[in-house]
């Protein structure tokens, strides 16, 4: 490494597990040195980082879909960055790559673990939300586990977050009849309201059945799930025969420490033939071109916006972190390096 290439890096570890809410507590922000490159290496300066909902279960340590984070060691997640020192011939040095080792200001990767791309028309900020696994998630889980057909009636929970606010729009471009969301602020209501949904309601205002059932006085055929809860409940209950629910997240329960109550018209599902489609984003990655290719369209004519919350410096995405799980941003909350 030359003089100008950095030989430490700063780095968020998990200090402690969360009992309930994460606190500043749970994380420590340390200097750590970076290890010299091996054959077919890069050094990865990152410019932004992500945060995300699914983060929180991985702050357990309780078997999933992917592996805990560890005490005493960094936090990983998407970033992108640019590459400042490179023992790889396929990616050199300036190439901006996106990967999976967020949560610091360098890393250190194989080269086969990073994905060149080109963002200088769109900012590289859109690869880790319209353009990333952000909104590969909501496509798939639109599509594919909800079978969306045009014509449908859709609704949507936490649909002014980053996900929420692509299935939306989303299945506004390929023909939905009715598009309805909720939030949890006037603010981000009127939000969803210039992003296109034909309906968006504040679920502090009242029951989410109620709002719901004057949203969709003909009732829904497709929910796409965040949250769960009281919303997967009133989502049940005013789905039509043959409905399909997405189930891509269920932030209402991620921080509580009791166990939270099923739905308790779950027995609706039997008489209406509802279908249930739990997912992950992970199955569907063979579908990253297809999506990039419409989503690139909706993007250029306009058929599609994308909302973002930037944070600054690595030493505020605990903060970020804990925000994201208070509802704090509109669209995808990242932290800019």
């Amino acid at each position: 490494m030359t003089n100008d290439i950095p030989t430490t890096t700063r780095e968020i570890h998990l200090a402690s597990r969360p009992e309930g809410w994460p606190t500043p507590e749970n994380f420590d922000l340390v200097e750590v040195d970076l290890p010299a490159l091996a054959d077919g290496q890069v050094l990865v300066k990152n410019h932004y980082m992500s945060v995300d909902p699914y983060m929180r279960g991985r702050m357990n340590d309780v078997k999933s879909y992917v592996p805990p984070f560890a005490i005493g060691k960094p936090l990983d997640g998407g970033a992108i960055g640019e590459v400042v020192a490179s023992s790889a011939d396929a990616v050199p040095v300036g190439a901006t790559v996106l990967h999976g080792l967020g949560w610091r200001e360098y890393a250190v990767l194989d080269a086969g673990s990073v994905r060149v791309v080109d963002a200088g028309q769109i900012g590289e900020s859109t690869y880790l939300g319209a353009l990333g696994m952000t909104g590969l998630t909501a496509y798939a889980g639109l599509v594919y586990a909800a079978d969306f057909h045009e014509g449908d009636v859709v609704f949507v929970s936490g649909a002014a977050g980053a996900v929420g606010s692509m299935v939306g729009q989303i299945a506004k471009a390929l023909g939905a009849s009715r598009v309805i969301g909720s939030a949890g602020s006037p603010e981000k209501v009127a939000r969803l309201k210039e992003l296109g949904f034909d309906a968006a309601f504040d679920y502090h205002d009242g029951r989410v059945v109620d709002q719901l059932r004057e949203a969709a006085p003909g009732g829904i055929d497709v929910y796409f799930d965040n949250v769960g809860a009281d919303h997967l409940e009133a989502a049940i209950t005013v789905l039509n025969p043959g409905g399909r629910i997405a189930m891509c997240g269920a932030i209402a329960q991620y921080n509580e420490t009791e166990p939270p109550a099923a739905p308790r018209n779950l027995a609706l599902a039997i008489g209406k033939q509802l279908r249930i489609q739990g997912f992950l984003v992970g199955p569907y990655a063979d579908k990253m071109g297809e999506y990039a290719d419409k989503m690139g369209g909706w993007l250029a004519d306009g058929s599609v916006q994308f909302d973002e919350t930037i944070r600054e410096g690595l030493e505020n995405a605990p903060q970020a972190f804990i925000d994201l799980l208070r509802g704090a941003n509109t669209g995808k909350m990242l932290v800019r390096l």
